[in-house]
């Protein structure tokens, strides 16, 4: 089965940068490689939000408006891993991050990451 496993966030002032990463592992990493692969997240008492997406030629990306201008979705075929560089953070980012692949809230899930924007 396809495990995402997820690196990057934590805690960073507003203004600040961070940046995630998604990796596939196991006999199925393949699959990163070769779907659309999103960022999603979830604050506190919020629902789920799409973020970004990229697709499997990193030909095609698409972002939410709250993240446009702000957050970079790329990906790096030779690594199997999906990023998401996040830039000007403001403290409504914080939230729990989740890659997905096909972008698709049935895909399958990394384990999240929390990302905090506080002073």
């Amino acid at each position: 089965q396809l495990q995402l496993v997820q690196s990057g966030g934590g805690l960073v002032q507003p203004g600040g940068s961070l940046r995630l990463s998604c990796a596939a592992s196991g006999e199925t990493a393949f699959i990163l490689r070769d779907n659309a692969i999103g960022w999603f997240r979830q604050a506190p008492g919020k629902g789920r939000e799409g973020v970004s997406c990229i697709d499997s030629s990193a030909t095609s990306t698409n972002y939410a408006d709250s993240v446009k201008g702000r957050f970079t979705i790329t990906r790096d075929t030779a690594k199997n891993t999906v990023y998401l560089q996040m830039n000007s953070l403001k403290p409504e980012d914080t939230a729990v991050y989740y890659c997905v692949t096909d972008c698709d809230p049935l895909g399958n899930w990394g384990q999240g990451t929390q990302v905090t924007v506080s002073s």
